[in-house]
């Protein structure tokens, strides 16, 4: 052991014993947890027990319980059981806590029942951030990706999987039924006791398909037509990539584009964004504090009405639209190679033509108006090329210049889906490796956007000390 590092003996005494302090050096993250928590009105936030009962046992203060939580989310240690054994080892947690540990079921229920409160304050760590000036771009990309819930595929059901459920217990049915049928015209000592096996499993069989006809009434009855047994809020989502089908909750977040910070996030059981637009946009520009916002999302979040109403609250949105038409598949032109003429309300087509404006009618609360124009299309060359009909129709939707104006902006920046993907997309990435194989470990949509909070909160928590470092944290929350 001569050429080797030696450690101390176990048995060695100290005349003057360590402060648990020492252990703690001024850099460590775990000291902005703390001035952060101690510096939260955490009764205005909305915790419980802020003030004591006057009788009883005396409980733990819910500061103690959030700094737990914190530091527990920011070092991926998210269960309630693992808290309360590193509450009693680590040292970290041991200067964080004054050596307290409480027992799992406190902590759980600490999560469980103050969950508003816990989202109010990852959105005050955000206040926090803008007033470090840390959001200076005032851009934003958005996207929404599918985070696991605690349900298993097998305890989800759609109609097309129930389906695809009777159709398989109904097929072993039939093999055992016909296993049986050869069992009985055999002889021997062992075929007793096959046909007694056969007949179990049949009778377990017949058992599970009566489970699952009266699934197919609650399925039926739900209205969303999905039943999931172990999560009742979980729901079984797709994704553009095959064989990529989850039962969980679609996470959207906001990601401003300087630092990626994740400036505000919300958890649905929706599986599509293409609502999400307008939603996460307004959470987004309130909680950067900008007067003008840009934000930049993928196709799937393209919706006229959406972009409309970004423009009303003052958001630029880059949206690339969806490539979907029929005629284009089909080897015909499109929509986009007619062009618009406002000066004239019509459009010119690839011949060269004029479709002039004919009529105005309302689907699904759109106004939508018709373009087309018949004499021109039955003498035009192009027209096996163009529309297998009479003539061919253009539909313009009344506020379709926003799209247009969308659609210059995007060509003027053909960057702008790069830089999209490489702000929001990180961020995703880094959750879903800290949350692990099992993303949620809560259950129920209530739970999940608290639980989603916490991991927002030590991401955001990460990266500005990873900015800016502990110590000028610390001083800007105590200013």
């Amino acid at each position: 052991m001569k050429r080797f590092v030696e450690g101390q003996d176990r048995r060695q005494g100290v005349l003057l014993p360590e402060f648990l302090d020492d252990w703690v050096s001024e850099e460590n993250p775990v000291r902005a947890i703390d001035v952060f928590v101690d510096e939260l009105d955490l009764a205005g936030l909305g915790f419980a027990g802020v003030e004591p009962a006057a009788t009883g046992r005396p409980g733990y203060h819910p500061g103690l319980l959030l700094k737990l939580y914190v530091y527990g989310y920011l070092n991926q240690v998210a269960s309630s059981r693992r808290l309360e054994r590193e509450a009693g080892r680590n040292v970290e947690l041991m200067w964080l806590t004054g050596r307290l540990a409480p027992d799992f079921k406190t902590i759980a229920d600490f999560r469980k029942d103050n969950g508003p409160a816990i989202r109010a304050t990852c959105r005050r760590f955000i206040e926090v951030c803008r007033e470090l000036a840390l959001f200076t771009l005032q851009v934003a990309a958005i996207d929404g990706s599918k985070f696991k819930a605690v349900n298993a595929t097998d305890k989800a059901f759609t109609p097309a999987s129930l389906e695809r459920r009777i159709d398989q217990v109904e097929a072993s049915i039939g093999r055992y039924l016909a296993a049986l049928e050869t069992a009985d015209r055999q002889e021997g000592e062992l075929v007793q006791a096959k046909t007694e096996r056969l007949a179990q499993k049949i009778a377990a069989l017949r058992a599970q398909m009566r489970v699952l006809q009266r699934l197919g009434e609650a399925v039926a009855a739900a209205p969303d037509r999905q039943v999931s047994l172990t999560d009742p809020d979980a729901r079984a989502m797709g994704s553009s990539g095959k064989g990529t089908a989850v039962v969980g909750y679609n996470v959207q977040a906001a990601v401003e584009a300087d630092h990626h910070l994740i400036v505000a996030h919300e958890v649905t059981n929706v599986g599509s964004d293409r609502g999400q637009l307008a939603n996460m946009a307004g959470q987004a520009k309130a909680a950067m504090g900008a007067e003008a916002l840009e934000v930049l999302a993928d196709r799937g979040y393209f919706s006229g009405e959406q972009v409309l109403a970004c423009e009303t609250i003052g958001v630029t949105a880059y949206v690339p639209r969806p490539l979907t038409s029929g005629a284009k598949a089909q080897g015909r032109f499109g929509k986009q190679d007619f062009v618009y003429l406002p000066s004239e309300n019509a459009y010119r087509c690839p011949a060269g033509q004029r479709l002039p404006y004919r009529m105005t009618t309302v689907e699904n609360g759109l106004r939508l108006h018709r373009y087309w124009d018949r004499a021109s299309c039955q003498a035009c060359g192009l027209k096996p090329r163009c529309t297998p009909s009479l003539e061919r129709r253009v539909t313009r939707w009344e506020h379709e210049a926003v799209i247009d104006a969308m659609q210059e902006r995007l060509d003027r920046r053909p960057d702008v889906m790069r830089v999209r993907r490489a702000t929001v997309e990180h961020a995703f990435g880094t959750l879903k490796a800290w949350m692990g194989a099992t993303h949620f470990k809560t259950r129920t949509l209530e739970k999940a956007r608290t639980e989603m909070s916490l991991h927002v909160l030590a991401y955001n928590l990460k990266r500005v000390i990873a900015l800016i470092g502990v110590q000028p944290l610390i001083a800007a929350m105590q200013a």
